[in-house]
């Protein structure tokens, strides 16, 4: 019998744990596991907010995938993938290179979600990838530098960021903690600079416990940021933004952090999404192919009251594990575990020294939710690649 193929799309935190998950458990020669990603590293989503607003080198959130993947177990490839051909099991990447597979794991990360709002993938930022918060973060130190040479254009001070999700909330709280430092890099008077968070929704963080929004909320806005809440943004111009209600903010930076869909090439291939993503079944696979695996952001699981879960990191990691563990249940004939996410709570910075969170059924806030963020992310770090990397990379 050949030696069964398995591809995994992406290095995300499900392709990942996927791919470390059967480094950990198959033995040599077991099964020829490729691993494709567009970048030689993978990088924590949930830190991108902080060298986006300037507080953190972009670095800091990148783990070269050198350090933690075993070459004689995972075969490495740099590429773009173009289209996936679950019938043919093949997939195409960007050059034209064509890989064939027994099974296949998606895990293409997400794509901003615009709701149809006019020229906000034109004229706004996203926080989704290294280069582009490295991009942000150079866009709002030229917007200050710009404004020192146009005194009388205020509104290059002012940033406009879109949503009050997790991603909104955090990204913030960044922002307001790195605007004296740019006041005093550029001499700058702080009273000129404006920072709008804008929420389409009723409240800030949609859904979470109102006490944590009330506490983050009261932060932030002492912190300077100013809050339009139940306030949809109707169009996106080169100038800022234009609101529901008429009212336009001029602004030299937008950033757009209102939402994410699942990846448009799994889509564009032929699969049954919603928004993007695949309704998996309890092993994570795709509709009508039992060979295909979707993990973290593309794929759509349901809690117990038929609501989708958020496409959180926490899910997506575990969402890894599972497979990578099916995978070698299914090459050794053994049974499948069905996937059911353990939710270990839920925690968002505010800041340097602030957060708040959910952790089993307690509500934590201020340094508390800062310190167990700071502990869950070590977790994380040493999970993927031990004590070596978890004190390479914490900031404390």
């Amino acid at each position: 019998m050949s030696t069964p193929k398995i591809l995994i799309l992406g290095a995300g935190y499900g392709g990942l744990l996927t791919a470390l998950q059967l480094q950990k458990k198959l033995n040599y020669n077991e099964a020829d596991v490729t691993l494709v990603n567009k970048h030689t590293y993978h990088y924590i989503t949930t830190w991108l907010h902080e060298p986006a607003a300037g507080t953190a080198p972009a670095d800091h959130a990148r783990v070269e995938l050198d350090g933690i993947i075993d070459k004689s177990k995972i075969n490495f490839l740099k590429g773009v993938v173009e289209s996936i051909q679950p019938d043919e099991q093949t997939v195409t990447l960007k050059d034209k290179r064509v890989l064939s597979y027994d099974y296949l794991v998606i895990g293409l990360g997400s794509e901003p979600e615009t709701f149809g709002i006019e020229g906000l993938k034109e004229h706004a930022f996203s926080i989704r990838s290294i280069n582009a918060v490295r991009q942000i973060r150079e866009h709002i130190e030229y917007m200050f530098a710009k404004y020192k040479n146009e005194p009388e254009r205020t509104e290059y001070l002012t940033i406009v960021i879109g949503g009050a999700g997790f991603t909104g909330i955090e990204f913030s709280g960044e922002v307001a903690d790195r605007i004296p430092e740019l006041c005093k890099e550029f001499d700058v008077d702080p009273s000129l600079v404006k920072v709008y968070n804008i929420e389409a929704a009723p409240t800030a963080l949609p859904g979470f416990d109102k006490e944590l929004v009330d506490y983050a909320m009261d932060v932030l806005t002492r912190k300077g940021i100013q809050f339009r809440i139940n306030t949809p943004i109707k169009q996106c111009t080169p100038e800022g933004v234009i609101l529901a209600t008429g009212e336009e903010i001029k602004a030299g930076t937008v950033v757009w952090t209102g939402g994410v869909r699942g990846n448009s090439i799994v889509e564009k291939s032929g699969f049954e999404v919603m928004r993007g993503r695949v309704k998996v079944d309890e092993y994570l696979r795709a509709p009508g192919y039992d060979n295909v695996f979707v993990v973290g952001d593309c794929a759509l699981i349901f809690n117990d009251q038929g609501r989708p879960y958020p496409p959180t990191a926490q899910i997506a990691v575990q969402e890894g594990e599972n497979c990578g563990s099916n995978l070698v249940a299914l090459i050794r004939n053994d049974k499948m575990t069905p996937f059911v996410p353990a939710l270990q709570g839920t925690l968002a910075s505010l800041g340097k020294g602030e957060g708040i969170g959910i952790v089993g059924q307690k509500k934590v806030f201020g340094s508390t939710a800062a310190l167990l963020k700071k502990g869950s992310d070590l977790r994380y770090l040493y999970k993927i690649g031990g004590v070596g990397l978890a004190l390479k990379k914490v900031r404390l």
